[in-house]
């Protein structure tokens, strides 16, 4: 791999993306074990985030799509997100992992996000409910993915090709952009999805 120029400024906020981002992912993946543990122990719980017959953690972490590894969801997102923030601690720190380490990151984010997005889908189309809780989820995963997959272009991680690197250039960029449009489509398929409901508190 050739030599690796510096890392453009944007690209610098990565570590407090995995660190404030895996915070907040790690919260919320408590609340919903809290929710979830009372929920089974609890007949006729109520979880505090089930405030309509759409906007329903009940309904969502009862569905099969909740445990569709044989674990609970949160138990999963809870151990990832606690490595996304221990490693941005030690990026903070001044922690220069090799390329390996790098690598192994951008996979289990990749998994991660490509989850979530199952997930959105099975929301919105199968278990027709909102997890609020998991939202937050959603919201933290996608930026963690999108700033490692730039910081590994640019830096020449994935690949040292030319034609690679300069898509790294365009994409660190444009980075704030792409995540709007990204979280603009996933809006507009909830309101389209919801359009019913939501008309009604209008």
């Amino acid at each position: 791999m050739g030599p690796r120029r510096p890392v453009p400024a944007v690209l610098r906020i990565l570590p407090w993306v995995l660190t404030v981002g895996g915070l907040i992912g790690l919260a919320a993946s408590g609340i919903l074990i809290i929710e979830k543990i009372n929920l089974l122990s609890r007949p006729g719980y109520v979880p505090s985030c089930s405030i309509s017959p759409i906007v329903s953690c009940g309904s969502v972490m009862t569905s099969w799509q909740a445990e569709v590894f044989g674990l609970p969801n949160p138990l999963l997102g809870a151990a990832g997100f606690a490595v996304a923030a221990t490693i941005g601690v030690m990026l903070l720190a001044g922690a220069a992992p090799p390329r390996w380490f790098w690598l192994g990151l951008h996979t289990g984010t990749a998994l991660g996000v490509g989850l979530i997005h199952w997930l959105i889908f099975q929301s919105l189309y199968r278990i027709n409910a909102l997890c609020p809780y998991c939202m937050v989820v959603w919201a933290v995963t996608i930026p963690i993915f999108w700033y490692v997959t730039v910081h590994n272009l640019h830096t020449g991680i994935l690949s040292t090709s030319d034609r690679w690197r300069r898509t790294g250039d365009v994409l660190a960029s444009y980075h704030g952009i792409v995540l709007t449009v990204w979280f603009m489509i996933i809006t507009l398929a909830i309101t389209h999805r919801f359009w019913d409901y939501w008309s009604t508190l209008l």
